[in-house]
Parts: C-alpha cells; structure tokens; sequence
C-alpha cells in the first residue's frame, strides 16, 4: 500500500487542510469493510481506480469524482480490487469560498464534481487520471482551485464563519451558540443560517461532531487513560453523554470504537 499527505501552498492554505492520496489492491475474491464516520471536513474525492460501495441511500460511489458533504451520521463502504484516489479535505468553512452554492445542500451525501464545479470537470479528471505522481496531481489540482478562486468570490459570510470556526477549534467543541452569534455580529437566527450556508451543517450538530473529534484525539495521545478521564477532559456531561454522541455518530459505544483500533482524528491531526 503507498499512502501519501501533503499541505497546500500558501495560496490555499486557508481553504485546504491537505491533500492525500492512497494506492491499494485487494486481493481477488476479497473485501475489506470500512467505516465512515463524520469528521467535520469537506472532501474533495477522485477514483482513479475500483470505487467503494456503499448501500446507504445517499452515499452512492456513481461517479469517479465526488464531494462529500457534512455527515451528521456514520456509514460503513466496501472496498475491493484496485483502490487509487486523490483527494482534497476542505476546512470547514474552506469549500465555501470556491462556490455560492449552500453548503447544506450537500448534507449526508457524495455529489458528483460537476454538480459544482460544471466548468473543466472532465478535463481535471483526465489529468489527474494522467498525472504520473503524487505531487504532479497536487499541481493539477491547485492550478485548478487557483483559477476558481480567482472567478468567484465566494458568499459573503466567510470571513465571520472563519473566525467561529477557529473558536470552535479553539474550544474544542464547547464555545456556546450565543457566544458565536454574538462575537459574528449576527442575531442566533442570522448565526445559525450563515453557518449552515457556509459549513453545511447546523452549529449545534458542528459543536457535536467537533466534541467527538477531539475525544479521538485525547484518546490517541493518550491511550491509556479510561473513559471517565476522558469524559471529562472532553467536557461531557457524564459518560452517558459522551456514549450517547459516540452511537450517533459511529454507531459504537466509546470502548467498542477504542477496542476496534487506534484512536485517530482527522479534524485535529
């Protein structure tokens, strides 16, 4: 298996988290099952090989280049054959500046690129399908992004949306509704529409999936502390709270998700 990361240029090191890509072939007549799990990132995914399949209605692999919206719950995928993708994970707030489109539009689903992006889809596909290594992708793909930031403008919340996400960040899934309302200059109603126009999800559900990242991200650096440490560390109520956000959004309670492998965040790697 090759696994590769890379951080964006500073152009885009506002909007892109990093890029990634996997080279992986599963032997014939077999599968592995993955499970998906919401991280609060946007993602940008080209198959350049077998795609996953997924039975969960919304979540269909029919195209090779996907954008995957907010998740307010988790799926599982079956991977099988020749798996080889590129792909962008968008901040939070990251992909609203490449479109006018909101972003709740997008909840819980796999949308085809050209959804989006109906301009040169086709031609980055093939480049990208072309490129020889990991780095030439990256390149294709940031002269792409480059040209789309310089069309549009993006909404007209990014800017406020940005500064909440980075409170959220640095609260680590706790600041209040009004407190971000308040510091945005926004009314609640006003908050809570500019924020799911430009995050894709609700800043409550946000708040929850945040919470649940940054358990993942104690617990993997440190493994050896239990569940109570870990509950209030990550400022739950009790343990039946953390569980109750840990069935939602993984379908496992804390010790069944700790027992299945390693802790590990995508939101606070």
């Amino acid at each position: 298996m090759k696994y590769h990361i890379s951080k964006p240029s500073p152009w885009l090191s506002k909007f892109v988290k990093h890029y990634w890509s996997i080279d992986n072939c599963i032997p014939a007549g077999q599968e592995h099952t993955q499970r998906i799990v919401p991280h609060g990132l946007l993602e940008l995914t080209f198959y350049l090989g077998d795609k996953p399949v997924s039975k969960t209605p919304g979540k269909s692999f029919s195209e090779s280049t996907l954008i995957t919206g907010q998740l307010s719950e988790f799926y599982d995928i079956q991977i099988a054959g020749k798996l080889s993708l590129f792909s962008i994970l968008f901040y939070p707030h990251g992909l609203s500046r490449f479109t006018d489109l909101p972003l709740s539009e997008l909840s819980n689903q796999n949308v085809p690129l050209k959804f989006i992006f109906k301009e040169e889809t086709d031609e980055l596909e093939s480049r990208l399908y072309e490129a020889a290594s990991f780095a030439e992708r990256i390149a294709i793909a940031e002269r792409h992004l480059l040209r789309i930031l310089q069309k549009n403008k993006g909404n007209n919340y990014f800017n406020r949306i940005e500064e909440s996400v980075q409170q959220i960040n640095q609260s680590k899934g706790l600041a209040s509704i009004d407190f971000l309302a308040s510091e945005a200059c926004y009314s609640r109603k006003q908050f809570e529409r500019a924020f799911s126009h430009s995050i894709g999800t609700s800043p409550k559900q946000f708040l929850k999936i945040v919470r649940f990242q940054n358990a993942l991200a104690e617990k993997a650096k440190n493994k050896v502390q239990n569940l109570t440490e870990l509950t209030f560390k990550c400022g739950y109520y009790d343990q039946s709270h953390m569980t109750n956000d840990f069935q939602k959004l993984s379908g496992m309670s804390p010790k069944q998700y700790f027992n299945e492998g390693e802790a590990y965040s995508d939101y606070f790697q």
